[in-house]
């Protein structure tokens, strides 16, 4: 049977309107969580009462003089994937996406390196930055003798999107690193915590991120900021100058309050003079690779074509 573009799209949008029926059905959580509610929610994030699956293949590690990470190493390693979870600075851990990463790792030939940064509000920024700098700066520096490989990807998920280009503007602007890594998955990513104009619009549908949770997650993450210190380069890679950085691909949904965020950030990545693959996915919301959809096994499929091929 063949899946057209109008089938993936029609069962994208029947998705998110499960998706907002369900969630209009329980409470919108609109304060900022005290410690015990901020544990259950992490306990709970995505996952009900079940806790991830934890893979043996995954190794925990600690490097870079404390930062933890995960890794799996496929039986032949062509190069290393330095990846950054999700979850707004907040929510997620290394060990969140173990079938994921470990799946990723055995079909594109890569050590994943996944890195457990510190998380807001117990630790705001610079504290996550600074732990995937330091894990990026280990990697530039250990690979070969670590992993056979000094052929490094960098990537991530929302928050982890945003980490993997501020960790390559500090690479470059704090270090003189530019060119070790050789390319830049980034899906979903908020590059403007002054929010662009489609985070703004998005307004209240509740399809897991909308205007009110990215304010809030913004106050978790950068507390005591207005709206002019976010777009400092350092908090809002989009404001930055983009030279030197790698191939990227950048990926984002019709229907994600961060639309504009991939959009502007592809144009001004080009612009500086790098290849960009700009994914826009019809229908998606935001987090939409967390779901079982056709459009996910798309992506997943992409994302592997785009780390196979890049950088060799």
């Amino acid at each position: 049977m063949v899946i057209t573009d109008e089938d993936c799209l029609a069962e994208t949008l029947a998705f998110n309107k499960e998706f907002e029926a369900a969630a209009a059905s329980s409470p919108a959580g609109d304060e900022t969580p005290d410690a015990a509610t901020l544990a259950a929610l992490r306990r709970n994030r995505l996952g009900g009462d079940t806790p991830p699956v934890r893979l043996p293949q995954g190794q925990d590690r600690v490097i870079a003089g404390g930062v933890r990470v995960r890794a799996f190493l496929p039986h032949r390693v062509d190069g290393v994937y330095l990846h950054f979870h999700g979850g707004g600075w907040v929510f997620g851990s290394a060990d969140g996406q173990d079938e994921r990463l470990w799946r990723l790792a055995e079909q594109t030939r890569l050590a994943v390196v996944s890195v457990e940064y510190r998380l807001a509000p117990e630790h705001p920024f610079p504290a996550g930055p600074d732990d995937c700098e330091a894990a990026a700066r280990w990697l530039v520096d250990h690979a070969a003798a670590e992993f056979g490989t000094q052929r490094l990807l960098i990537g991530g998920e929302s928050a982890g999107a945003h980490l993997s280009v501020t960790t390559l503007l500090r690479l470059r602007d704090r270090h003189g690193i530019t060119g070790a890594f050789r390319g830049a998955h980034l899906l979903f990513g908020p590059y403007d915590l002054s929010m662009t104009p489609s985070q703004r619009s998005f307004g209240s549908k509740r399809l897991l991120s909308n205007t009110d949770t990215l304010r809030r997650t913004y106050g978790l993450f950068t507390p005591g900021m207005e709206a002019e210190q976010r777009r400092d380069p350092e908090v809002s890679p989009l404001f930055a100058g983009l030279a030197g950085l790698p191939p990227a691909r950048i990926v984002v949904g019709t229907h994600d309050p961060l639309r504009d965020d991939s959009l502007f950030l592809a144009q001004r990545w080009q612009a500086a003079g790098a290849p960009v693959q700009l994914g826009v996915v019809a229908g998606a919301m935001h987090g939409f690779t967390l779901f079982p959809l056709t459009i996910t096994e798309r992506e997943a499929r992409r994302q592997r074509d785009f780390l196979s091929g890049t950088g060799r």
